[in-house]
């Protein structure tokens, strides 16, 4: 069955998720008939999955809860929250912290009181975190010591510290119930940053649909792959759970971690610290994870370690992640690396502003390695120009994505809400890319694109090839000023450790697959890995020497 065909298949009127078109804040789009009409109602839901062994999260360091006790925590915390701070609908609540049981308990008891949970990177600098709040004045903020130790001053708001005030609070509240204000679909639920490669992130204001509709489409996909591609194992012995090592303070962890196991049931181990792949290789036998997802950085990190296979990595079925393009020599080794799974690799496109808009299973990136696969079901992809008209398959334009996953803007920035959401409700998501007989081709970045007198070069499709050298752990391509050209090539390359190479073996290398004008004239190699931001990005303004690298990685 093809993708089209199970989606038909799925979506119809009889099918397990019926859609229809309705008006969503004044433009009609596709949407599933059945769905929840917020994350509350989702939350409560989740006590369905029952206590027992089927725990909402595990932590390495062996923090727990089940489903029940997370609702418990949201309802007392969230009762504490709005006795003791004030906290009500439409307040904001700063959450900076790493990755926790704390940061987790937080949101959803801010989402369920109808209030706006605020995730602020947590690998801001203290001039960015300062900036975070004074955009989206919270009415508290709920911070780690690690964090607030990078602050210059007092934020001026009540601040609640992880270590020693949250419990407290949650204790405070024990016994209460969750809210039961009014929430509507299109209030927002969560103020999510974009990665500031250039210039201060903005707040992505994301609605309580925003949300659901991400979720309702993860269970589309998942009905999607079940309907092609039949299981005839057998289930697993013990409640599944997946690797979840992506910073909460985005999507990848946030959409696809935190909320998406609220709905399925399936738990998530959450990695803590500095990402080690041998902890995730350990963690995977001692809990048989069924699946690893990430950023492809990490993902090169696991299926490279030299002690790779003397761990039982068996019952991982699936690897899949986003953040940044998968090259087709990632997932050509993610497939050497588990030859006992079908079903590998599976890479969503996506972004802050617009949720995950298409899915690539395993078979539509072996047949199209480059490709980031089909539309989800109630998302539409366009190619549009400069002027949003369409182009035909096979030129390359804005891609631009429409449906109910896309926000409704950003926080106090109308400028940028009306230059990313276009007439009609199409968000402009800021990659150059193509459609093919209705598969999705990303090209680059518009910021990214290079200019050589006259030719448009896509630095996406040197990088593949730079990845496939066998000594090239890493590569990033950029455009340099030239006085005749206006640009020429430039790739900064981190060889493989041992490896020695030479900018004309790589060109020639360049050259034996692409044209000879994308081959780059500048050669730069270093040891240290490139800089990249907590969603896996190469912060190529920080490669090009435009600006500092100022993220914090946690250690």
């Amino acid at each position: 069955m093809t993708v089209p065909e199970a989606d038909a298949f799925l979506t119809g009127e009889d099918g397990f998720f019926p859609t229809a078109t309705e008006t969503v804040l004044g433009e009609e789009m596709l949407v599933v008939k059945n769905r929840m009409g917020s994350l509350r109602e989702m939350l409560a839901a989740s006590a369905n999955h029952g206590d027992g062994e089927a725990r909402y999260y595990l932590f390495d360091d062996g923090r727990a809860a089940t489903f029940n006790e997370n609702i418990a925590h949201a309802a007392s915390l969230g009762a504490s929250l709005s006795q003791r701070y004030g906290v009500g609908p439409g307040d904001r609540v700063a959450i900076l912290g790493a990755n926790s049981p704390e940061w987790i308990q937080a949101f959803w008891a801010t989402v369920q009181l109808g209030a706006i949970s605020v995730a602020m990177n947590g690998w801001w600098t203290g001039d960015e975190i300062d900036y975070g709040l004074e955009l989206t004045t919270p009415t508290v903020l709920i911070a780690d010591k690690r964090r607030l130790e990078r602050l210059d001053s007092d934020p001026g708001i009540p601040v609640v510290v992880v270590e020693d005030d949250f419990q407290e609070l949650v204790d405070a509240g024990a016994g209460a119930g969750l809210s039961d204000g009014e929430i509507a679909e299109d209030d927002p639920a969560a103020i999510l940053f974009t990665s500031g490669t250039t210039g201060r992130p903005k707040g992505a204001i994301t609605t309580h649909r925003n949300l659901i509709a991400y979720v309702s489409c993860a269970f589309m996909l998942g009905a999607r792959d079940a309907v092609r591609f039949p299981s005839s194992g057998e289930p697993p012995a013990n409640p599944p759970m997946r690797l979840a090592a992506s910073p909460l303070f985005h999507m990848s962890g946030l959409h696809a971690g935190a909320i998406a196991a609220i709905a399925s049931g399936m738990g998530n181990l959450w990695t803590t610290g500095r990402f080690d792949p041998e902890k995730v290789l350990k963690l995977t036998e001692e809990y048989k994870l069924t699946g690893w997802g990430g950023v492809t950085t990490q993902m090169w990190r696991i299926i490279e370690h030299p002690r790779f296979h003397e761990y039982d990595t068996s019952t991982v079925k699936s690897i899949g992640g986003g953040g940044s393009v998968w090259s087709p020599e990632l997932q050509r080794a993610c497939r050497a690396a588990l030859p006992h799974a079908t079903q590998v690799v599976g890479v969503g496109y996506g972004l802050t502003e617009g949720g995950v808009a298409t899915s690539a299973s395993d078979d539509i990136l072996q047949a199209h390695p480059d490709s980031v696969g089909y539309p989800i079901p109630t998302a539409e992809v366009k190619i549009l120009d400069d002027e949003d008209n369409e182009l035909p398959d096979g030129e390359i334009g804005n891609v631009s994505i429409k449906g109910p996953s896309v926000i409704p803007g950003y926080w106090d920035n109308p400028k940028a809400t009306a230059e990313t959401i276009r007439p009609g409700g199409w968000l402009r998501t800021g990659d150059f890319g193509h459609l093919e007989d209705g598969i999705v081709f990303l090209a680059s970045r518009r910021k990214d694109l290079i200019i050589r007198g006259g030719e448009n070069i896509y630095p996406t499709e040197i990088e593949n090839r730079l990845d496939e050298h066998p000594d090239v752990m890493e590569a990033a391509v950029i455009g340099v000023d030239h006085r005749e050209l206006g640009q020429e090539v430039k790739a900064v390359v981190v060889p493989r450790e041992g490896a020695a190479l030479t900018g004309q073996e790589l060109g020639e290398w360049v050259a034996q697959r692409l044209a000879t004008f994308k081959v780059p004239a500048h050669w730069e190699f270093q040891t240290e890995p490139l800089p990249r931001n907590a969603t896996g990005k190469v912060l190529k303004a920080v490669v090009a020497g435009e600006a500092e690298n100022t993220f914090i990685e946690e250690a």
